[in-house]
């Protein structure tokens, strides 16, 4: 028997009894308005929410706050007539001049106002942090209370890649000095669909 052989086998005579898993422990957030709640959070950390009855009121208030944009993306398919640039890119480098994207979150957390956006609906993984401003299109009726509920809705192996936004990016050094759109998009636009 080889040294090798060895350890296993004494790995093997000393290996602990198989214990069941402990159970999960879940915790459960009772806000009266998720909506609300969301918003609150979302004011909190620098976004806007902005609530709308449909994607007709969601162009509508497109056009009126970010007319002046000349490059936008948009990856939603029922406002992809905003668009002014291409989003199907391969080089990342391609996204640098983004003014403005718009793209379609699948739930939001309303303990902190996170949206879930996998890589299928948010083009390329970088297109969310690499625009100056970025418009997150979510159905108000698809926020959930917190992350554990956010994480019994996640579906991880549907997409290569997905993320959690919260708020527009941000940083503040040990001055206390906030600085908003310091890594990412300088400003986060939330647009809550109440009738979808």
């Amino acid at each position: 028997m080889n040294s090798r052989e060895r350890i296993l086998a004494a790995i093997g005579q000393n290996k602990p009894a198989y214990q069941p898993l402990p159970e999960v422990a879940t915790f459960q957030s009772d806000y009266p308005d998720l909506v609300a709640k969301f918003s609150e959070i979302l004011r909190f950390i620098g976004g806007l929410p902005v609530l709308v009855a449909d994607y007709e009121e969601a162009e509508k208030y497109i056009r009126q706050t970010y007319s002046d944009l000349p490059r936008i993306v948009s990856k939603v398919p029922a406002l992809s007539h905003l668009a002014t640039t291409e989003w199907d890119v391969v080089d990342p480098h391609q996204l640098e001049t983004v003014d403005l994207a718009i793209v379609q979150g699948v739930f939001g957390v309303a303990e902190n106002s996170a949206i879930w956006v996998p890589e299928e609906r948010g083009g390329h993984r970088v297109l969310p942090f690499i625009c100056q401003h970025l418009v997150l299109i979510l159905n108000a009726s698809d926020i959930v209370p917190n992350l554990h509920d956010a994480y019994e809705r996640l579906k991880v192996g549907e997409s290569g890649f997905g993320v959690f936004i919260a708020g527009p990016s941000k940083t503040a050094d040990i001055e206390q000095s906030l600085v908003i759109g310091a890594h990412g998009a300088r400003s986060l636009s939330v647009v809550l669909l109440q009738n979808s």
